[in-house]
């Protein structure tokens, strides 16, 4: 018996795993798979939405709160497990968008430091770049390098106390006059005196009981990564709806595709070719680098983007932190505070009644 289960092993479940245990609860976490291998894994780990204008306010809520305090929770991870995340203040240069009036509109109502540049500003901001062209910086967007951040935030759980276990799949919930108890897994049943579930593209699945329907489907997005030297390329640049981003040493990563495909992470030369056309287009030395990887995740879509948080209205001690799509790293730290808040009857960081869940 454990105070809290979580379901999901991905980055919204152990930042939950990990603020619960920080207040002492007993946590345990339960994975279908291996811990960190879906789609926090297979993300870029930007720490801001693409074209962050074009989203919900409530998207936006979570992802500000996020960012002003990503620095100081890599912080704590490290200092907790020895292990560094990666976090760079890269900037986000962003190409050939046509709606720069209502972008810098947004980013003045938000205080979020956004300016219009030149084609030849662009250059010096990342000299790397084939077209250069008119566009928008965003010098305090960062990033981590999110499996680093998994690991990291692993470990840091395991030294604070929270209890794991790997290829476990839930098959059942459990519950007793509208009250969670636990769930039936392959390995048997487990009590709990509160479930989340978090599990990612697969949470339809294991909610399917309890709920009509959240409109969380998979969406597969495809990526590749290429080895080149360190700071060849300084910047994340999104041009097109593609992006690339530089690691510290010399990866650079490229995404991304959206394909609506169900449960198949199957990897394709039509998207590979897709990927290394519009990487090669934003900087073209990367046609001369290997490359060394090429991926698939599936994202928790969902309709508008906004993800669901909070209890079941029904079933007292049921909670879900679900559907964040493609803003799962970005919107992380503050999914998990907010649901960890309202667990716990805490006054919430941002109002909760966007992201209630409607049953």
């Amino acid at each position: 018996m454990v105070d809290y289960l979580i379901i999901g092993g991905g980055l919204t479940g152990l930042l939950a795993a990990r603020e619960l245990r920080l207040t002492g609860a007993e946590v345990m976490l339960v994975e279908r798979g291996e811990l960190a291998r879906e789609s926090s894994w297979a993300g870029g780990g930007i720490l801001s939405p693409l074209y962050p204008w074009r989203y919900p306010e409530a998207v936006t809520a979570l992802a500000d709160w996020s960012r002003c305090h990503y620095a100081r929770l890599v912080a704590d991870i490290q200092a907790e497990s020895g292990l560094d995340s990666e976090f760079v203040q890269s900037g986000l240069l962003i190409q050939g968008s046509d709606e720069n009036d209502q972008a810098l509109l947004w980013a003045e109502q938000h205080n979020l430091e956004m300016h219009r540049v030149t084609a030849r500003e662009a250059a010096e901001i990342e000299p790397r770049l084939g077209l250069t062209v008119d566009g928008l910086w965003m010098p305090q967007i960062g990033q981590v390098r999110n499996p680093r951040m998994l690991q990291a935030l692993i470990e840091a759980c395991r030294q604070l106390g929270v209890q794991f276990k790997e290829n476990c799949t839930v098959e059942e919930l459990i519950y007793r006059d509208n009250k969670i108890t636990g769930v039936k897994t392959s390995k048997g049943g487990l009590s709990a005196g509160g479930v989340v579930v978090a599990g990612g593209a697969w949470s339809e699945q294991i909610l399917a009981e309890v709920d009509e329907g959240l409109g969380v489907e998979p969406v597969k997005g495809q990526m590749l990564l290429y080895k080149a030297e360190p700071e060849l390329v300084r910047r994340i640049v999104l041009s097109g709806g593609h992006y690339i981003i530089p690691r510290r040493d010399g990866h650079i990563l490229a995404g991304s595709t959206l394909e609506y495909m169900g449960f198949d992470k199957t990897l394709t030369e039509q998207g590979r070719q897709q990927l290394q056309s519009a990487a090669e287009a934003i900087v073209p030395t990367l046609a001369e680098m290997p490359i060394v990887n090429h991926w698939a995740g599936l994202r928790p879509g969902s309709p508008d983007g906004i993800p669901h948080i909070g209890q079941h209205a029904q079933v007292e001690g049921l909670y879900i932190s679900v559907g964040h799509f493609r803003n799962g790293v970005a919107m992380g730290p503050a999914s998990a505070r907010l649901l960890v808040d309202l667990m716990l009857g805490r006054d919430p960081i941002v109002d909760p009644a966007p992201y209630a869940w409607k049953v």
